[in-house]
């Protein structure tokens, strides 16, 4: 009996070889397809310009307002979707207020230039990045009190405080981007003058646009 089978199992596998060959060769050999390869890269150092405008968190008299242009440095570390970035921006500015009557008696008090140093956390949809970013504020401002027969008097004080915001990046052409976002910055208050005129902490809505080439 097990002569049988076995000579049984070898007749039916010798039958069945060529038709296995004729269905090999008949089937046209395919690579495996490639791996999807993502069409941006954000990581790496980058350069840009940018300008906005600002005007403070204030219903009072006085409040400050104004444009403000400049230039960024920064640095991407892309992981999959998730994008970590440091940024530093400064701005020229003209951001200021006037209280009195000018030619009689006035002050003048401007913020003249200011810069963040911040975080960024984002999502990259390929060529569009939606992000989250925050740190240290800064600002360069000047009171001027002017008094008619008296002259004017000055005085600057650099001010630190913080910022918070969000913003989204597309990247329109290799290595070039576009990029929108909205800063809140808070600024520590001083005196001026000797002491003579005292200034409150000054909270600042600001939006920005910028341009940067990425290396």
């Amino acid at each position: 009996m097990k002569k049988i089978l076995l000579t049984t199992t070898g007749l039916i596998a010798l039958g069945m070889a060529p038709a296995v060959a004729a269905d090999l060769a008949a089937r046209p050999y395919t690579k495996a397809p490639a791996a999807a390869i993502a069409i941006n890269n954000w990581s790496g150092f980058y350069l840009g310009a940018m300008g906005g405008y600002a005007q403070e968190n204030s219903s009072g008299i006085g409040t400050l307002s104004g444009g403000f242009a400049g230039g960024t440095a920064g640095y991407n570390w892309q992981m999959g979707n998730v994008v970590l970035g440091l940024e530093a921006d400064a701005a020229w500015a003209d951001i200021g207020t006037t209280l009195g009557v000018p030619g009689i008696a006035s002050l003048d008090y401007t913020i003249r230039s200011m810069g963040t140093v911040r975080g960024r956390v984002g999502y990259a949809f390929d060529q569009v990045l939606i992000y989250g970013t925050g740190g240290y504020a800064w600002s360069d401002n000047r009171l001027t009190a002017t008094a008619a027969g008296l002259g004017s008097v000055s005085d600057s004080r650099f001010h630190s405080g913080w910022t918070v915001g969000a913003g989204v990046e597309v990247m329109f052409a290799p290595k070039w981007s576009v990029k929108a976002e909205y800063l809140y910055k808070s600024l520590e208050g001083g005196t001026y003058l000797a002491g003579t005129f005292p200034v409150g902490t000054i909270n600042l809505n600001s939006v920005q646009v910028g341009v940067n080439y990425h290396f």
